[in-house]
């Protein structure tokens, strides 16, 4: 299908992403003052991609990150491997004080006109310390990748994270493969070390090498610095925002060919209004709105993004490649955790307008 992109054949990776590992403490609907238990998801906005990819919907991916020798860099090595993620790590050891560690993302659920409440703890985080040439991207792309992902949490680290991305999409694109970036921008990390103008400056040489965009308007303006546009939006659920940014977009660069993002309404904690939108190779595609009961909303981007790159990597239509996103990125709301537990089937059938009817 015409989506702009060339995507290789025979490839022995379908997908890598490049990013932080972490591990979140979920406490579910209680705060953590008051939390006497907690819940270890293992996570990562770059790594949750190849995680839904290879687990729901069975494709050969692999995550390229920062590991310390303890057992909380044991249990998250043994998570990938779990979800069926090949691992290409650079190996930290614990001074059994102060790290490096593995970072810890602290998150509780809320609960209806509660919001989640979500905080960090990333000293000395191991996946900071990453630098060019840590990696061996030559070993990683020989016998060929389709696809390679980084993202803005991880670009948001440390001064040689950025550098880090540049150098992989520089190797990617010189291996053939299509580029993709999630700007997924967040000022609290950026802003303990340069804010918006740093992000901006960073951010605007990745995405030079990228082909592949996925980012709101709010991202597409504190991450690439571009204006909004003179329009608008009626509601959050309205695109209208999104699109008159594009032309901006694609005019600063050029050599993106597919920009997209979902689009939620959030009426309380546990209900949201959910849909999704994409502008590929010069025109516009949006998935049906529908109404989400929320049990863990953390990581539905990610959900929408790995379906929607699973859409074109099989050579689906750019349409239905919008949907397959907006369909995991919803069930994905529906389970505990950041990576999926949607099966393929069950991402088609909502895609194809399934209901919640029991199924016997």
């Amino acid at each position: 299908m015409d989506n702009g992109l060339n995507i290789k054949s025979n490839c022995a990776l379908d997908f890598v992403s490049l990013g932080a590992m972490v591990h979140r403490l979920d406490p579910g609907i209680i705060p953590f003052r008051k939390a006497t238990e907690c819940k270890i998801h293992v996570s990562g906005g770059e790594y949750n991609v190849a995680a839904n990819l290879a687990d729901c919907f069975r494709m050969n991916c692999a995550v390229v990150s920062a590991i310390v020798n303890y057992p909380i860099g044991d249990l998250i090595a043994e998570r990938v491997k779990a979800m069926g993620v090949k691992a290409y790590f650079k190996t930290f050891t614990h001074n059994g004080v102060n790290g490096p560690n593995m970072a810890t993302v602290y998150s509780d659920r809320g609960l209806g006109l509660r919001a989640p409440v979500v905080f960090y703890n990333r000293a000395n985080e191991a996946a900071a310390l990453l630098k060019p040439c840590d990696i061996n991207w030559k070993e990683i792309f020989t016998n060929g990748v389709k696809w390679f992902h980084s993202g803005g949490i991880f670009a948001s680290l440390s001064e040689t994270t950025g550098e880090l991305i540049i150098e992989a999409m520089k190797a990617a694109k010189n291996a053939g493969a299509v580029t993709s970036f999630d700007l997924n921008f967040r000022a609290k990390l950026w802003s303990i070390w340069g804010g918006e103008q740093k992000a901006a400056e960073v951010i605007d040489r990745i995405v030079r090498h990228v082909d592949v965009l996925v980012g709101n308007e709010e991202d597409l303006q504190k991450g690439l610095g571009i204006p909004g546009p003179e329009v608008a939006a009626k509601s959050k659920l309205d695109p209208s925002t999104f699109f008159g940014m594009i032309d901006k977009v694609v005019g600063k660069y050029p050599n993106v060919k597919i920009v997209a993002t979902t689009l939620r309404e959030v009426q309380s904690t546990n209900r949201h209004s959910w849909s999704a939108v994409a502008w590929i190779n010069g025109k516009a595609y949006s998935a049906p709105t529908c109404q989400l009961d929320v049990f863990d909303r953390v990581g539905g981007g990610d959900g929408f993004a790995s379906g929607f790159i699973y859409g074109l990597l099989s050579d689906e239509s750019p349409e239905y490649s919008v949907k397959l996103g907006w369909a995991h990125g919803a069930l994905l709301t529906t389970f505990p955790g950041d990576t999926t537990m949607a099966t393929l089937e069950d991402v088609r059938s909502f895609a194809e307008g399934g209901s919640a009817r029991i199924q016997r």
